[in-house]
């Protein structure tokens, strides 16, 4: 059984037309694990959506789109000499490239001129791109390329639109081209775009393909289920468990990134207050999983395993061998194993045997 993503596909595409059609200038990002629907599916999706861009992650990425994506490409993550996946698609008329130093621009003009690129100004997010008092020295250099333009990343905080405006300016102050924007809601993309005079065009990513959650949700399968009493050892590292109850076996481990989560903003003084406490529960052996059974998200038994985890249900619950169970996933870290239309979902009484409920029995009559 397998950690499924049951999206309503219909109304997940009026969404994406929804935002497609009231962003001008949409350049769909398909990177990564491809926000969990896998980056073929994303492609086909900004086919049918009609844009003319799809942005990539890294040089890589590439090649898994080009069988469901005709139009141009641009990589996001700047040229660099030493991936020569990144330098042979200097020379494709179909790619384009992003530069963030002036040296690397000056090799590329060098060794591939005529190459398409963007070039990325730094913000203040500190990343990758060329200082802004360095941008006078681009202009000689860009005659030598087929420049597509100025490229911004915003920091996702702050007066965005300010730092895209000043940046923006300073930068067709060079040289005249279209503008690429991130973290950019598409209200301040729109009075760029109006203020600008040149065309802009926003990447959008998470806000795209995960706006809408009300259209997707993630399940596991009960796979197994097991009576123990108080004092028990169970599991790799045989923890005693503290009361009575089941363990249960459900779908879904690492090679999922179940319990994968990023490091917390902590933005705010509630964020930090939660990272401590979760922080307190992890270091008594305690961890909060991702799975909800009968009706609460339950602790691991011990950490999560390849393709499965093992959940503590204290008492007597209600749940099933081939249960369908909610998992709480942040998508852009898991791996589902399958994604089905929810309107195929089987019918309940298609649900495998249920004779060995929790609810049904206590650990000492299956004992």
């Amino acid at each position: 059984m397998s950690l499924t993503l049951h999206l309503d596909t219909v109304a997940w595409r009026d969404h994406l037309s929804s935002v497609a059609s009231r962003t001008p200038g949409l350049v769909p990002v398909a990177k990564g694990n491809g926000y969990g629907f896998g980056l073929p599916r994303l492609a086909r999706e900004a086919t049918r959506l009609g844009v003319a861009t799809l942005a990539v992650g890294v040089a890589d990425e590439v090649a898994t789109v080009r069988d469901d994506w005709s139009g141009d490409i641009v990589v996001l993550t700047p040229w660099a000499s030493h991936d020569p996946v990144a330098t042979e698609l200097l020379d494709d008329p179909g790619v384009i490239s992003t530069v963030g130093r002036l040296d690397d621009l000056r090799t590329i003009v060098r060794e591939h001129p005529g190459a398409r690129v963007v070039v990325e100004v730094r913000t203040s997010m500190q990343r990758f791109g060329v200082e802004p008092a360095e941008l006078p020295r681009v202009a000689d250099l860009l005659r030598e390329l087929t420049f597509e333009g100025w490229t911004i990343h915003l920091p996702m905080v702050g007066p965005t639109l300010d730092e895209a405006r000043r940046l923006a300016t300073s930068a067709l102050a060079v040289a005249t081209g279209p503008v690429w924007l991130s973290h950019l809601s598409p209200r301040d993309h729109d009075t760029l775009n109006g203020e600008l005079g040149v065309e802009t065009r926003l990447r959008l990513g998470t806000k795209l393909w995960l706006g809408a959650p009300q259209t997707r949700r993630v399940t596991a399968t009960v796979l197994d289920l097991h009576p123990v009493s108080r004092g028990d050892k169970v599991g790799y590292w045989q923890h005693r468990v503290l009361t009575d109850g089941w363990v249960v076996v459900v779908s879904g481990g690492t090679a999922n990134g179940v319990a994968m989560t990023a490091p917390s903003a902590g933005a705010t003084l509630r964020q930090r207050a939660q990272a401590v406490i979760l922080g307190g529960v992890d270091a008594t052996g305690r961890a909060l999983s991702p799975y909800t059974l009968a009706g609460r998200k339950r602790f691991f038994v011990e950490p999560p395993h390849m393709q499965s985890s093992l959940v503590f249900l204290p008492g007597a619950g209600a749940v099933a061998i081939g249960d369908e169970v909610p998992v709480e996933a942040r998508l852009t870290t898991v791996m589902v194993d399958r994604i089905i239309d929810s309107s195929d979902r089987p019918d309940s009484s298609d649900r495998p045997d249920s004779s060995n409920r929790p609810d049904q029995q206590t650990p000492e009559e299956n004992q």
